[in-house]
């Protein structure tokens, strides 16, 4: 695995030749050919023993899938082409068996990523052999497109077995088609029976009864009230023009969404949620800003030291020429410096707070706090979260996410929570090259030099404290030249600062570090993130990481690598949902697929998550959302 697919294609006739005499390569060669005798079994066998793991669906060298008779698989000479090197991938194979012969070998070449301009848009969520759900007509497998139509194929009649219902969709209608996010496989039903409408009949029954439990739950807060917050138009618009981008259309959008919650006499409870760099650190600036000209106090929570002190920086840049107070309660400061800071938020003198779980501290006293914003809601405890609302009320609060937990997500999908998206990058932002492939030695050297070559930065992931001094070790053993630092949690805070500024500073260009810097660490020059051992990663995790590199104009690429033998069934579907959907803005896409593959047991319910199992969770959102707004018309009009 550590040859790229190049050097097989040099060699390809020096190893043919050498099959014949060398048992090296007689071992750790197999040649195929149309017509050969060979079992099913046998081949699957033999190509194990080569090093080929087994997934679902093929996308890299060294894997095979099987379907029937048919084996799916990507030879270690062709596959994905890699960046920065010669290697051609030549693609997939379908191998086609026909009892103990090979029918048929055809291969079908791969479309590289890095041929493909960067875009904006969102990719197709639907591939071939993809379930998918009809609103009309329920569960199907999605097998492509044909001129002004998409293919869903349903169940197979008993007079037809070699003959399934095929479903012809028109493209203009594609909105009626969404992907199936399920625990296990689907069952799948004939088209034209009334399987599909039962289901779903029984489906909305059961989710307005739980529609109605949860507005219950919600009831007591929405009845708190409080003054709305007064619009200061010259001063916000002076504040916003001083930043440094132009603020996206969903920038733009969010922050009209957020102002309307808080010019509402009823608390706001708003979801914030983009991709790391998409902005939400600039809205939540504003909103705070228009909460200190109303007379409030602003809190807002985040779940490290460095995210604290990274946002104590932007917020204090930003408001410091408006005559605002920001103030940072994390461990950095002296014992001395908190009891001053305390006496201030206490007096009002502090007008924004910003720190750690050091904010829920019973001798903290805020004289008239009106906006928390907590960044990173997963990071904190239930009882954490839930202390504020307890104390006030009233108190408005506004979420930041890049994924949303399970909890939040459903909360928000259902439209209980109001959540508001930025999926627009930036001007200049480009798209995050993502490659899943086997750990190699050769590959992390070539992705260490081109990022040094064009004088950029790299995060190196260790995803645990004691692997850091052997993954030192062999990123020394490369030569590559790198300025190497060292970057985890267990370092005393200062140093963890000291760190982190000398990296900002490219006093090291090459960061050794556990996932302590998913959040807080904002650098345009980094555009390389290497984890070493991806599977230990969620996938709301991975994106998270993936989102700290490509903040600059650079292209920039994300390597997950993996050690094959200790791939399991979980850990290739996470990993293949993060090469898949890579766009940017992908993070809601992202959130729906972890909390696919986590299953959504403890996070609706047992009863819920089979009714989501039976209808795909994207439907059972949609239904809950209407059902929430059924309920809520019921008790306007009783």
């Amino acid at each position: 695995m550590e040859k790229g697919a190049g050097w097989f294609s040099q060699n390809f006739s020096e190893i043919e030749k050498n099959r014949v005499n060398n048992a090296f390569w007689q071992r750790n060669t197999l040649i195929l050919e149309t017509g050969q005798r060979i079992k099913l079994s046998e081949f699957l066998r033999k190509i194990v023993e080569l090093g080929y793991s087994k997934v679902w669906e093929v996308h890299h060298r060294g894997e095979f899938s099987q379907r029937g008779n048919v084996v799916y698989i990507v030879p270690i000479n062709g596959g994905q082409i890699y960046p920065h090197t010669n290697d051609i991938g030549v693609g997939v194979y379908s191998i086609e068996f026909e009892g103990n012969y090979i029918e048929s070998i055809i291969g079908k070449s791969f479309t590289s990523s890095l041929n493909v301009k960067p875009t904006i848009q969102k990719q197709n969520l639907f591939l071939p052999g993809d379930y998918v759900v009809h609103i009309d007509h329920g569960i199907g497998i999605f097998r492509g497109e044909k001129e002004e139509d998409y293919i869903i194929e349903y169940a197979t009649p008993k007079n037809r077995p070699n003959s399934p219902d095929l479903l012809f969709i028109p493209k203009k209608e594609i909105k009626r088609i969404s992907p199936y996010l399920g625990f296990k496989k689907p069952e799948i039903h004939r088209l034209g029976t009334l399987a599909w409408s039962l289901t779903k009949k029984k489906a909305k029954e059961d989710i307005l009864a739980y529609a109605k439990e949860l507005l219950e739950i919600f009831a007591k807060r929405k009845i708190a009230s409080r003054p709305p917050y007064a619009a200061h138009h010259e001063l916000e618009e002076e504040l916003i023009s001083n930043f440094q981008y132009e603020y996206t259309p969903d920038q733009k959008k969010a922050l009209e969404e957020i102002f309307a919650d808080m010019s509402k006499n009823v608390p706001m409870d708003r979801v914030l949620m983009g991709d790391v760099g998409f902005g939400k650190t600039e809205l939540a600036v504003v909103a705070a800003f228009r909460a200190v000209l109303t007379g409030k106090q602003t809190a807002i929570m985040a779940p490290t030291t460095i995210l604290a002190d990274q946002h104590f920086e932007i917020f204090k840049k930003r408001l410091e020429l408006f005559g605002v107070n920001v103030a940072r309660l994390t461990r950095l400061e002296s014992s001395e410096k908190i009891k001053e800071i305390l006496k201030k938020i206490e007096d009002g003198r502090t007008d924004i707070v910003i720190g750690t779980h050091k904010i829920l501290g019973k001798n903290i006293k805020f004289k008239n706090l009106g906006l928390l914003i907590i960044d990173e809601e997963q990071k904190f405890g239930v009882a954490q979260k839930e202390k504020f609302k307890k104390e006030n009320p009233s108190l408005d609060i506004l979420t930041l996410f890049a994924t949303p937990i399970p909890r939040t997500l459903q909360l928000a999908l259902s439209g209980i929570r109001a959540i508001s998206e930025i999926s627009t990058p930036p001007e200049g932002r480009m798209k995050i090259e993502t490659f899943v492939l086997p750990k190699n030695k050769r590959l992390i050297k070539e992705a260490i030099l081109y990022e040094l070559k064009r004088k950029g930065q790299i995060y190196f992931l260790a995803n645990r404290i004691h692997k850091i001094p052997a993954l030192l070790e062999e990123i020394k053993i490369l030569k590559t030249g790198a300025k190497i630092g060292v970057l985890h949690g267990r370092m005393p805070e200062a140093k963890i600062i000291k760190t982190m500024h000398d990296f900002r500073e490219g006093k090291s260009d090459l960061l050794v570090s556990t996932t302590i810097i998913e959040n807080g660490m904002d650098l345009s020059n980094v555009n390389t993130l290497i984890v070493e051992d991806a599977t230990r990663l969620g996938l709301s995790q991975a994106h998270q990481l993936r989102g700290r590199i490509g903040r600059g104009d650079k292209e920039a690429f994300a390597y997950f690598l993996y050690l094959t033998q200790h791939l399991k069934e979980k850990a290739v579907s996470r990993l293949g949902a993060l090469e898949r959907y890579s766009w940017l803005g992908a993070g809601l896409e992202i959130a729906k697929r972890d909390l696919e593959i986590r299953g959504a047991g403890n996070i609706l319910g047992r009863a819920q998550s089979g009714i989501a199992f039976r209808i795909g969770l994207n439907l059972y959102f949609e239904l809950l959302e209407e059902a929430i707004s059924e309920t809520r018309g019921f008790d306007k009009n009783s």
